[in-house]
């Protein structure tokens, strides 16, 4: 019987090791979109490398809140401002590629990846697109007692006051945008770092400043006569701004603007990047929030994955040659 006893422990203990190896290699051999229709099964980390209050974070959480509701996971938006974006796209670069932290792609990643020497990540090698989301127009601005009304008179001023026109803006990107137009329009003007719009718009309109770059913030201040506009970066004049130049119609090539969009760890399974892209793409097709985008003067981006990643490929490269012609350094 204790023979016949143990005999039959082994046949059970054989049984269920090869039920559990069968399950097993089922489970392994389940078709790769498998996991993508299941994905996300938890809470999804979006991370932001701005405050909360800005372009960024309003677009993220308005997108996010959508993706929320259409995938029955919450989509986290988690602020990790500083270094114009790297803190947070460092985050992500070192994350899992399993779909579960994204980054919000901006225009500073393009150009951080050449303006800062050593980062703890490559940016094309380490980040893979999913999808782009808006363009964003920057808007110029100067106090009303700067006796310029257009683009070639403010640079008839600059050049009659080398070195004494102060401009400010904010992170890096805008920073580029600045000296691509000092080099465009052969001018020395001082650039003052900010760390958001407000503060830097509030120095505007208290004469601290003289000129300022930066988002579509601008936009009420320039209604009430606080700030008077000279020009929009963007290639095509924005419907929130139809009678304001772009710069490009005085200085023909001349164009900047922000770009925002999604990434993910480098590896993340394509099925899952496929499954967001396509989520992400219906999310800004919602007439609700093409309204709100079109509110703060943003275009919306579509397009594939390939495509975003092409256009982030085109952005880092534009960028790095003002980096490098301008002598450009990290505020």
């Amino acid at each position: 019987m204790v023979k016949l006893s143990i005999a039959l422990t082994k046949s059970i203990n054989r049984r269920r090791f090869l039920i559990l190896s069968v399950a097993g290699t089922a489970a392994l051999a389940a078709p790769p979109n498998a996991w993508a229709q299941a994905y996300p099964t938890k809470p999804v980390r979006w991370i932001v490398g701005f405050a909360p209050g800005g372009p960024t974070d309003i677009i993220a959480r308005m997108v996010g809140q959508r993706l929320s509701e259409r995938l029955g996971q919450q989509f986290v938006i988690e602020n990790r401002p500083g270094a114009s974006s790297n803190i947070a796209a460092e985050v992500v670069a070192k994350a899992a590629p399993d779909g579960y932290a994204l980054l919000f792609v901006v225009t500073a990643n393009a150009v951080n990846s050449t303006l800062y020497e050593k980062l703890g990540f490559v940016f094309l090698r380490d980040i893979a697109p999913v999808a782009g989301l808006t363009r964003s127009p920057y808007v110029m601005v100067v106090n009303p007692a700067v006796p310029a009304k257009t683009i070639p008179e403010f640079i008839a001023y600059a050049k009659t006051h080398p070195g004494e026109v102060a401009a400010g803006a904010t992170g890096s990107a805008v920073q580029a945008a600045i000296e691509l137009f000092k080099m465009m329009a052969n001018v020395n003007v001082l650039y003052v770092p900010y760390r958001g719009d407000a503060p830097g718009l509030m120095d505007l309109i208290g004469g601290q400043i003289q000129m300022y770059i930066g988002g579509t913030g601008s936009i009420e201040h320039i209604k009430v006569g606080r700030v008077r506009p000279l020009a929009v970066t963007t290639a095509k004049r924005i419907d929130a701004l139809p009678d304001v130049p772009t710069i490009g119609e005085f200085l023909p090539g001349y164009e900047a603007s922000a770009f925002y969009g999604v990434g993910t760890p480098k590896n993340t399974p394509s099925e899952i990047v496929e499954k967001l892209n396509r989520e992400i793409n219906a999310a800004l097709a919602d007439p609700k929030i093409e309204a709100r985008l079109s509110d703060l003067g943003a275009i919306r981006l579509e397009g594939s994955a390939t495509d975003f990643g092409r256009m982030i490929e085109d952005e880092t490269e534009k960028w790095a040659k003002v980096v490098r012609l301008s002598g450009m350094k990290p505020d």
